[in-house]
């Protein structure tokens, strides 16, 4: 065809690093520790909920209301109107969506115009830089820094910090949005209050909106809190508040998300949602209503899910992160979220030249190599940096400890080998 056939829009966007490593992962049978979903049975209530809905009312095979289910909607206002300190209206305030991602993506469309610029934490979970490009907006990074630490202890993500005088000066006239990611993928940290009121006060400053993707907010270790930036002066009637029950309740295959917010900015997503999707799946709907309905009786409670759920991952993460430690891996220790990150420099050090492709990053081409020859799956953390910041970041690789006992046994077993290669 003579004419140019993809939009503009997609130019520089169309590789994603889950593709390629998942295939080499089926290709070479490897324990996959890289796609941040969890392989064991969500909770017996969740998939019960769902054959439920299933089997049950007539009706729920059919549309429900097109921007949330009526009962699913009513329920998350009130389990997040006390979390978030607001009188949530269930009609104007809550937004069902597909995943996350897709309220994400709603955002983007609806509150981002031509040249607008959108401030991104890096590292970043990838979709952010791809949905401003796509809604015509300029991303802006500003990296969290890895603080220095004593030789022989491991790093939390919790020394990661930004730099307030370098994020003020982020801030423009052009400046639309940031987005918050706390807990973070892939770094697992948990924003304090004091660095969330750092980007509050910029927010208020500038008359900037916030996305707040909390996806992991029950994954937090160590006592850690979880903070949403909408509970700060003056930030709910700015701020987007993104939920996902696929990470609440282990079923990251039902695609059940949500927004939460202010009426004035609320409405402009319903308008991309009723021109695009219009409708989302009325089964899954229902079936996380009843999943939130049972959480909210036992908020806080020993048998509550968001209990046990960040009590049973920190134990796996604990794991990981000694096992790791035994072929000379640096875990750096997450506050929350699925997912560790590992210093593999001393690998650099000692195989500076693995093959791989023109250009390609470090992390990247080690991957592959642990992939074919030590049958182990991570993801590469340079792909959650801007080009400018990808080399700069190229010695660490993710990996997601959210995974069932018969696979992170199957890890241990492939670390134990790699370890007595080493010793020999």
């Amino acid at each position: 065809m003579a004419k140019q056939v993809p939009a503009r829009r997609l130019e520089g966007i169309d590789k994603n690093p889950w593709l390629e490593f998942v295939k080499l992962a089926n290709e070479n049978e490897a324990v996959n520790l890289g796609q941040g979903f969890p392989d064991f049975a969500p909770p017996k209530f969740a998939t019960e909920a769902f054959q439920q809905a299933v089997s049950g009312d007539v009706m729920l095979n059919q549309y429900t209301r097109a921007f949330g289910h009526p009962p699913l909607v009513k329920i998350l206002a009130k389990f997040f109107g006390k979390l978030l300190e607001q009188d949530l209206d269930p009609q104007k305030n809550v937004l069902v969506t597909v995943g996350a991602y897709g309220a994400l993506f709603y955002a983007f469309q609806a509150l981002v115009d031509e040249g607008d610029e959108v401030i991104l934490i890096e590292p970043y979970f990838d979709c952010y830089e791809p949905m401003t490009k796509m809604a015509g907006g300029c991303p802006v990074f500003v990296p969290l820094r890895p603080a220095s630490t004593y030789k022989g202890q491991l790093m939390s993500s919790g020394d990661w910090q930004l730099d307030p005088d370098e994020l003020a000066s982020k801030f423009t006239p052009r400046t639309k949005a940031i987005v918050i990611n706390s807990p973070n993928n892939p770094l697992g940290k948990v924003f304090s209050r004091a660095e969330l009121e750092i980007v509050a006060n910029l927010c208020r400053k500038h008359d900037v909106l916030c996305i707040s993707d909390e996806v992991y907010q029950w994954l937090v270790y160590d006592g850690k809190k979880h903070i949403s930036i909408a509970t700060l002066p003056g930030m709910w009637e700015r701020t987007l508040t993104i939920g996902s029950a696929g990470k609440a309740f282990s079923v990251t295959g039902w695609k059940v998300g949500w927004t939460l917010g202010p009426d004035h900015l609320l409405k402009h997503l319903r308008t991309v949602h009723q021109n695009s999707l219009y409708h989302c799946p009325t089964q899954g709907q229902e079936a996380v209503f009843s999943n939130f309905e049972r959480e909210l009786k036992l908020f806080g409670q020993p048998d509550s899910y968001f209990v046990q759920l960040p009590e049973a991952t920190q134990k796996s993460r604990d794991h990981m992160i000694e096992s790791l430690l035994t072929v000379g891996m640096r875990p750096v220790i997450p506050q929350g979220t699925y997912f560790l990150i590992a210093d593999i420099s001393t690998f650099k050090e000692k195989m500076p030249d693995l093959p791989g492709s023109e250009g390609e990053a470090y992390d990247s081409r080690f991957i592959k190599w642990m992939i074919k020859n030590k049958g182990l799956v991570a993801i590469p953390v340079s792909a959650f940096y801007s080009s400018e910041q990808k080399k700069h970041f190229d010695h660490y690789i993710r990996f997601c400890y959210v995974k069932s006992d018969s696979t992170i046994k199957a890890m241990d077993d492939k670390l134990q080998q790699w370890k007595t290669e080493l010793n020999g």
